[in-house]
């Protein structure tokens, strides 16, 4: 005689499964900013290229599917939007503090600047030195986008409303100088000591100006009130003075 088949236990209730943490409702914008601040994460410690779709769903306790519901251009559109968001981060740490000397603000707009450089160290890389697969015309506008507020601020924080060609070259050119010392720092495993590079990136600005100001009254008149505003017992006014009694002003 045969055995009775055992009986098949009900099905659970639907309701009563435990959903994964990943599937989680959360509402459209929200879910989107998750995905984007993982992929941030994610292209901060990988270069873009080595990122996949997957990776992020992964990271993210979410489906393939469901990225692509958000970001229906696939990997490419997600590293857009990540990178817009990483510029407006940086963007914001232009903000110059009230307090202090030009140069001590000059400083501390660096110290922000460092500390985003450090927190996404191979996305900063990857994204400043090009030739990534993930590299856009729109992509590159973005990074633009990001110089040109830094050539703003930069020329507000000196006091100037309408800079002429030669202290626009010299913003510009420092600029340049400040982001291949992020990348030689990086590189180097960040040897320096990020007070010792802010600081002579400051002095470099100062020199530069000097040299500049050989050239261009413009820069010389800034110069010259970069200096007075830094005040007598400042302890960088010796150094302002003589770099501007060798340019002569």
């Amino acid at each position: 005689m045969e055995a009775s088949p055992a009986p098949v236990p009900p099905s659970p209730d639907p309701a009563a499964r435990p959903r994964r943490a990943g599937y989680r409702r959360l509402p459209v914008q929200q879910r989107r900013e998750q995905l984007i601040a993982v992929a941030l994460e994610l292209f901060a410690r990988r270069p873009p290229e080595e990122v996949g779709l997957d990776d992020v769903a992964q990271a993210a306790g979410a489906s393939r599917p469901l990225v692509y519901r958000y970001f229906a251009g696939g990997k490419q559109q997600l590293y857009e939007a990540a990178l817009r968001s990483a510029a407006t981060e940086l963007t914001d740490r232009f903000t110059v503090p009230p307090a202090g000397t030009p140069t001590q603000q000059l400083s501390a707009v660096l110290e922000r600047y460092f500390s985003f450089v450090a927190e996404h160290d191979a996305g900063y890389s990857a994204l400043l030195r090009g030739g990534s697969v993930v590299e856009t015309a729109r992509t590159s506008a973005i990074v633009d986008d990001v110089r040109r507020a830094a050539l703003r601020r930069t020329l507000r924080h000196l006091g100037v409303r309408q800079a002429g060609p030669r202290l626009t070259l010299l913003v510009r050119s420092w600029i340049a100088v400040v982001e291949g010392a992020s990348l030689s720092w990086l590189d180097e495993g960040r040897a320096l000591p990020v007070d010792e590079l802010r600081e002579w990136l400051v002095d470099q600005f100062v020199a530069m100006a000097a040299a500049t100001a050989l050239h261009d009254p413009q820069t010389a008149e800034v110069l010259a009130a970069l200096l007075a505003l830094e005040g007598p017992n400042a302890p960088r006014t010796a150094r302002l003075r003589a770099v501007l009694g060798a340019s002569g002003g």
